[in-house]
């Protein structure tokens, strides 16, 4: 097998991870503001299938990658001085059915992910929902919680990282919403098989126009683009990187006033430096207290 970066497909597997690398999503309302003392809790259930690699652009043939990625996810709202506020815990796991690299088998970890701890505090709130903005500042610690082993594709990394996030939802009338996010992931360095890892800072756009029919229920078109976060192993680029541009499309119902179901469904139709998905389908489920 050949490829245009210069480390070879162990080298490359070492700094693969299952997830794409420390992305903090957000799905259309997440933004909104709840009122103090309200809890989420939170479960999504994701299925991501890719038939591709891409390694400085280049396609390494007869790889794919399957998983099947659970996320307990759950927000506690308050207040932080006058401001409202949200505090955040996420616990990722995942169980890894093909990891294929240039024909061969890779070896896997699947089980429990790294944790997120997480705040968000809004300094903008609506006057008028429908058309008034919502605007968030969020900062995320993810850490090294995971099951994670040196040469083995899995969901943990290894490290921590520190992402700050601003969010905003723009009111547009007529039950259209925009809702949009933009962050920054920074992530430390670390020893893995006695080789240095290290990544650059990578940043996500995230851009969703959402039609609301009624409190119950929407449809949203959404997009995220990540770029950066390109990797060294002791110095030397492996040719991985953070670099996907993703459609989204989802369906979002209360079932009932405390119960909300939510289905994704996304492709990648751009990707330098990582596994292609041609599928990613998500079902998120929400109970509020």
């Amino acid at each position: 097998m050949k490829m245009t970066c210069t480390l070879g497909a162990g080298a490359v597997a070492l700094a693969l991870a299952a997830p794409p690398a420390r992305a903090i999503d957000v799905g259309p309302a997440d933004y909104t503001i709840l009122p103090s003392g309200t809890a989420l809790a939170m479960l999504y259930l994701q299925h991501l299938s890719a038939d591709s690699l891409e390694v400085n652009g280049t396609a390494v043939p007869g790889s794919s990658f399957e998983a099947n990625v659970g996320i307990l996810r759950g927000l506690y709202y308050t207040a932080f001085g006058d401001l409202p506020a949200a505090y955040h815990l996420v616990i990722p796991f995942a169980e890894i059915g093909t990891a294929r690299i240039g024909g061969a088998d890779q070896p896997t970890t699947s089980g429990l992910g790294d944790t997120t701890l997480g705040l968000t505090v809004w300094p903008v709130q609506p006057d008028a929902p429908e058309t008034g903005t919502s605007f968030g500042v969020s900062l995320f610690a993810t850490l090294p919680t995971g099951g994670h082993e040196a040469g083995r594709i899995g969901i943990g990394e290894g490290t921590w990282s520190l992402t700050p996030q601003i969010g905003v939802i723009q009111g547009l009338g007529g039950g259209f919403f925009f809702d949009g996010a933009l962050d920054v992931a920074f992530q430390g360095d670390h020893t893995e098989a006695g080789a240095e890892q290290s990544r650059r800072p990578s940043w996500q756009l995230q851009a969703m126009l959402r039609k609301q029919w009624g409190p119950a229920t929407s449809l949203t078109v959404g997009y995220s683009g990540q770029r950066g976060g390109e990797q060294k192993v002791d110095g030397v680029e492996t040719g991985l990187k953070t670099h996907r541009d993703q459609l989204r499309l989802y369906l979002t119902h209360f079932v009932d006033p405390t119960t909300q179901i939510q289905g994704m469904l996304a492709r990648d139709f751009n990707v330098e430096g990582g596994f292609k998905y041609d599928s990613a389908v998500q079902l998120r489920l929400v109970k509020v207290f």
